[in-house]
């Protein structure tokens, strides 16, 4: 037997028509679209059509599309009822993977996996997931959730819902390409805890909380708001280089940087980088994007690691006003489209997933009754 991948590096596990990568030419494509073609001009309503439904959306798909979003918010009793009690005695994502499940229990598709259950669902998902991290924001801060305004696309409205205060056009646009960047990345581990999910046949509440449960790890999500608390630690642009220098001296990581898949710059950190810059400005918080340029040099001149997708995204999501505990929540949000685009892909066309694994125990051994050891 051959030796095993550890993490399964390169391990060819699913075959997909949703997104794919060139890892060595920094390249991200959503359905043989490259990235750099969609964010910035599509929005996040159109990606979600096209993850989950194959193609970019006429007019009146994505304007049947958005009245579906709409009409989808509303939650079911369960989860209502559970909100309050985890939003007091829970961390956001924790909240949110326990929030999830309970939305399975009054989903009138639940029991039902067919493409067109399958389609509802997946929309359902989308809309509701912003509806209970407002919820969730709310409840632990006594605050009211603003009404969606109905003018304002599904970003705007959970900017709105978490700060309060209605984004300006700007403000509005540039979280939408946040939610269009990380909106689905190939068999990283969360969409691929979704699809062995699925693959047992289970359904897509189901699948869609053990991505939320395997995105809560630290390894995977949660790395966008260490970014954010290693700048708030460091006293200015001019300490960034002697504490990002004793940092890396002393055996630390500096989150935000290295991907398992790219060779070169991740290319959504292309985009966030120009967001940060720009929002900082607006925001008249310039500091947060200069002292991440600055750490962004020293981490490339010693260890010659470029930044991902999360390390421009904790200072873009700070610029907004998203409390940095709720960086990877809205990080599912997003991921929401394409975790639910892969167990629709999954169901479709099945196979249980189930690999090997090498023993490597002890040998056989003979059986000694209890009496006699």
């Amino acid at each position: 037997m051959a030796a095993p991948s550890r993490g399964l590096a390169d391990v060819v596990a699913a075959s997909t028509a949703i997104s794919d990568i060139d890892g060595n030419a920094g390249v991200l494509s959503y359905r043989g679209y490259d990235i750099h073609s969609l964010a910035g001009h599509a929005t996040f309503e159109e990606i979600v059509h096209l993850l989950q439904r194959g193609s970019l959306p006429t007019r009146a798909q994505l304007d049947a599309l958005t009245a579906e979003l709409a009409s989808a918010r509303e939650l079911g009793e369960t989860a209502g009822r559970v909100l309050p009690l985890v939003a007091g005695r829970a961390g956001p994502m924790e909240a949110l993977r326990t929030l999830v499940s309970s939305l399975g229990h009054d989903d009138p598709d639940k029991d039902d996996n067919s493409p067109q259950a399958n389609a509802r669902k997946a929309v359902r998902l989308v809309a509701q997931l912003p509806v209970l991290l407002a919820g969730y924001h709310a409840e632990r801060t006594g605050a009211a959730v603003p009404q969606p305004e109905p003018g304002l696309g599904l970003a705007a409205n959970l900017l709105l819902c978490i700060t309060g205060k209605r984004p300006s056009e700007e403000q509005a646009a540039a979280f939408d390409q946040c939610l269009v960047l990380h909106a689905d990345h190939t068999m990283n581990a969360s969409t691929f805890a979704a699809r062995v999910c699925a693959a047992t046949l289970s359904d897509m509440h189901s699948a869609v909380t053990a991505a939320l449960a395997t995105l809560k790890g630290p390894l995977h999500g949660g790395a966008n708001e260490q970014v954010m608390r290693t700048l708030e630690s460091i006293d200015g642009v001019a300490a960034v280089e002697p504490a990002v220098r004793d940092l890396l001296d002393g055996g630390q990581k500096i989150m935000g940087f290295g991907h398992r898949v790219y060779r070169t710059e991740d290319p959504r950190a292309t985009h966030l980088r120009q967001l940060s810059e720009r929002l900082g400005e607006l925001a008249g918080e310039s500091q947060w994007y200069e002292m991440s340029a600055a750490m962004e040099k020293v981490v490339m001149d010693v260890k010659g690691l470029y930044p991902n997708v999360d390390f421009y995204a904790a200072s873009v999501y700070r610029s907004l006003g998203i409390p940095t505990d709720l960086f990877t929540p809205v990080f599912a949000v997003s991921r929401m489209a394409g975790w639910t685009a892969h167990v629709i892909e999954q169901h479709a066309d099945n196979r249980l997933i189930r690999p090997d694994s090498e023993y490597v125990g002890e040998p056989a051994r003979a059986f000694v009754p209890l009496d006699d050891r």
